[in-house]
């Protein structure tokens, strides 16, 4: 399903990171970066609140004040919690999402779809923090197990974007809502095997619906499917559909230097797609290097439980098109 805008608009974003973004090849992009993953908090949640509460704070400065109709937020804490703590003294309607990895453009979605005149302006925040989601879903980080090179490095950071129907900034034209999809994949180091046919999906059903080739879009940006996922991508749609991607990239592959950090198969979590989008694709669209990029951000819906049970771990992949003023 795809959803046609008219006169929607990401006015303003923020963006602040970890210390491993802020070393990244893209590190001089962000707003604002830690220099270690405590933050001045005492536990990996705290931080990872405090990463939309600083994101917010440097939003508020942007726009020159707080005045907001509805949040939209996602992380990947259990019952969201990361966004529900940062989010308790607002006291501002919000809505609690969760699209796994692919929550930042599922927020755009609705938050373009939910334009009123009693919602004008809409803020839509996503976070993740590494050492969060590695105890919630795999182990610890102090239990130092190994990994393979297929696993994905989840991203530390958080974001908030500005939507409204004021034409400025960059354009949000269309949507297309993602399918839940499972490859029967079962491995919970390699989330890109997972996720690439899910973006597969969503990127020629947004063609279909448009009517539109490939070649429409300066870019097509996919995250967080790594390495490996890349290149599953790409051969999946090229067999499955007879599309060459050409003008295709990763943020998964983007965010980090792959070849001096320690980071696998490269980044991943929700805020890996919109930490590359609004902090680097937004200045190339700003400046007219790009006019159309289409962000297909991309989430394993994984259960620690279900995994333990032996079951396959599902997908989906939300896109949003984009367009410079």
């Amino acid at each position: 399903m795809t959803i046609k805008y008219n006169n929607v608009y990401i006015n303003t974003t923020s963006t602040v990171t970890g210390p491993y973004e802020a070393n990244g090849p893209l590190g001089s992009y962000f707003d604002k970066s830690f220099n270690d993953l405590y933050m001045g908090e005492k536990t990996w949640e705290d931080a990872e609140s405090k990463l939309i509460k600083e994101a917010l704070e440097i939003l508020y400065e942007k726009i020159g004040n707080k005045d907001i109709d509805l949040f939209i937020s996602g992380d990947l804490s259990n019952q969201l919690a990361a966004s529900n703590y940062a989010f308790m003294g607002e006291n501002i309607p919000f809505i609690g999402i969760y699209a796994a990895c692919a929550s930042s453009t599922l927020g755009l979605a609705l938050a373009g779809s939910l334009l009123s005149k009693e919602t004008e302006k809409i803020v839509t925040t996503v976070c993740s923090h590494n050492n969060a989601a590695e105890k919630q879903f795999r182990y610890p980080v102090e239990y130092g197990g190994p990994k393979p090179k297929t696993t994905t490095f989840t991203a530390t950071g958080g974001v908030s974007a500005l939507i409204s129907h004021k034409k400025e900034g960059i354009c949000l034209e269309s949507a297309t809502i993602g399918k839940v999809i499972n490859s029967n994949i079962t491995d919970v180091y390699h989330m890109g095997a997972v996720m690439a046919p899910a973006a597969a999906d969503t990127i020629y059903r947004h063609l279909l619906d448009t009517g539109r080739s490939i070649n429409y879009y300066d870019l097509i940006l996919t995250g967080d499917l790594g390495i490996y996922g890349k290149e599953i991508l790409q051969e999946y749609m090229l067999k499955e559909y007879g599309i060459t991607m050409q003008n295709y990239n990763d943020t998964g592959t983007m965010l980090y230097n792959l070849q001096k950090q320690p980071v696998y198969a490269g980044a991943s979590g929700p805020v890996c797609a919109p930490l590359v989008t609004y902090g680097y694709i937004f200045k190339e669209m700003q400046k007219k290097k790009l006019k159309r990029v289409l962000v297909v951000a991309t989430g394993a819906l994984m259960s620690p439980a279900r995994v333990n049970e032996k079951e396959s771990i599902p997908a989906i992949a939300h896109a949003v098109s984009l367009e410079a003023i």
